[in-house]
């Protein structure tokens, strides 16, 4: 299948932070992706919807319809992912948010698109209580995930499979999200399973790293609070989020690329 057209719906992850900023925007693994599409077809189209931030059901409400009203059919590849951000809250319910996840995907997969899902990343180089806790909830929903991608006969991109992924080397500073050679990496992924021309290379590890001295470690964890988590409790303590007043990169189809 050549694609005529990618729809991506999400947070942060198909937004693309942290990648390298192009044109004001972050370029993120579908800005790649939709790079190479454009190349096998005529008249070819991106709309990406995803905000940071967002959680399942606010993908769902707000961005979900407004996808499957640019749906032409099999030729049209509609991109989901959601819910990592749920899983990170302490008042996550999984029960509810598989629910909801399972539901949307079946909409969206009604509608005659090829529907591409993703698992979260279960480890991700993080150590702690909290990645832990947090690798359990992303096992869960990754089942669900795998499930109902069978269910419907979604293109599930899975990187759990690449232990490598695990690899802090491959987040920003922030810890969270993607730096832009791991955006690189997972576009290469996608284009390999999509049947693009890619890169091999995407599968070949770093090197090892080399150990970082104790009182380095102390000191950029020290600058990582401040600067990233302090934020990211006092926007939850505040009900806020950070796509809060933002709006989607190309919420249109947009002949790409961009001249």
């Amino acid at each position: 299948m050549k694609y005529t057209r990618l729809i991506v719906c999400g947070d942060s992850y198909s937004e693309g932070m942290s990648d390298e900023i192009v044109n004001g925007q972050y370029r993120g693994w579908a800005d790649r992706v939709a790079d190479v599409m454009t190349q096998d077809v005529d008249g070819f189209t991106y709309v990406n919807l995803a905000v940071r931030g967002k959680l399942l059901n606010q993908v769902i409400e707000d961005q979900l319809p407004h996808a499957i009203s640019l749906v032409t059919g099999p030729e049209t590849l509609l991109s989901f992912h959601a819910g990592a951000n749920d899983a990170l809250r302490p008042s996550y319910k999984p029960e509810v948010a598989i629910g909801l996840y399972e539901a949307a995907v079946r909409r969206a997969a009604a509608t005659g698109a090829t529907v591409m899902l993703f698992t979260v990343l279960e480890r991700t180089g993080n150590t702690g209580r909290g990645s832990e806790v947090w690798a359990a909830r992303f096992s869960e929903f990754n089942k669900s995930v795998r499930k109902v991608g069978a269910e419907v006969g979604a293109i599930v991109i899975d990187a759990n499979g690449e232990s490598f992924f695990s690899d802090s080397r491959f987040l920003a500073f922030d810890r969270l999200h993607l730096n832009a050679e791991g955006h690189h990496r997972v576009a290469q992924a996608l284009l390999e399973k999509l049947g693009y021309q890619f890169d091999p290379a995407w599968r070949i590890p770093l090197p090892p790293a080399q150990p970082t001295p104790w009182l380095k470690k102390r000191a950029i964890s020290t600058i990582w609070f401040f600067t990233f988590a302090l934020p990211w409790i006092w926007r939850r303590v505040r009900g806020k989020s950070s796509g809060d007043g933002r709006s989607a990169k190309y919420p249109t189809p947009t002949a790409w690329p961009l001249r």
